[in-house]
């Protein structure tokens, strides 16, 4: 299992995404993203998703 916490990402917030592979982390976390940080499904890009991808933690 994987975790991604919005909070390390740069938001402020508390959610922690979960998923076994960093695209189930990317698709998980899609819905949090533009429900409560207001981000548009432009901005969710490739470059957006390295930069997530390095704060994704092995559990």
């Amino acid at each position: 299992m994987k975790k991604l916490s919005c909070r390390e990402s740069g938001f402020d917030c508390d959610y922690t995404i979960e998923g076994y592979t960093d695209e189930e982390i990317f698709r998980n976390g899609e819905k949090n993203v533009f429900n409560k940080h207001g981000m548009k499904k432009e901005e969710f890009t490739p470059h957006f998703n390295e930069k997530l991808r390095s704060r994704i933690k092995d559990t």
